[in-house]
């Protein structure tokens, strides 16, 4: 009974309403079909946290390279130097911020003025297992260093610290690199 009202109606109906009426059903039945995918697997907060980190960090790293464009290639200190780009203090502080890398030159350096860290350095075949580069707010400087771990002779395994003063800094024109660390 109902399929003969429902073929009398749709002889009724031109051509052009039916295919309307056929997208709406169509559009509802999407929607209603996301509406209960979305009811089990929930709102996606996660999706977008992740995504507005991701968009921070992007920022970031444009602001960055902006910051390191305008600096020119070479060492950079913020003292007088006869050679090198003198800093300010505020690009000496952003700088600093945005420095990640400590090059062996400078792991080399620092390690010359303690003899432990230089032993274990060299005994675990040049092995860093963390660096750091810190603004220091309260001195308004900038504190690089990293720790070693190792054991020297088949001792017990020890972990050295060893951090100073950045005195200088490589810009490569693509990144910024600790160039100098005064430990003593």
């Amino acid at each position: 009974m109902n399929v003969r009202y429902f073929n009398k109606l749709r002889e009724l109906l031109p051509e052009p309403v039916r295919q309307f009426g056929g997208l709406v059903s169509l559009t509802f039945i999407v929607i209603l079909s996301f509406a209960i995918l979305n009811g089990f697997f929930g709102q996606g907060d996660e999706l977008v946290e992740k995504m507005k980190k991701e968009e921070a960090r992007i920022a970031q790293a444009n602001k960055l390279s902006k910051i390191i464009s305008i600096l020119p290639s070479g060492i950079l200190t913020f003292y007088e130097a006869s050679n090198h780009y003198k800093l300010s203090k505020k690009q000496y502080e952003t700088v600093c911020k945005i420095t990640k890398i400590i090059p062996q030159r400078a792991v080399m350096g620092a390690n010359l003025i303690n003899f432990k860290a230089t032993q274990i350095y060299t005994t675990n075949g040049n092995q860093i297992a963390e660096t750091f580069v810190n603004w220091d707010k309260e001195k308004k400087k900038c504190i690089a260093g990293f720790i070693l771990s190792g054991s020297i002779d088949g001792a017990e395994k020890e972990k050295i610290t060893v951090s100073g003063e950045v005195l200088n800094f490589l810009s490569t024109g693509i990144d910024t690199r600790v160039y100098f660390i005064k430990n003593f």
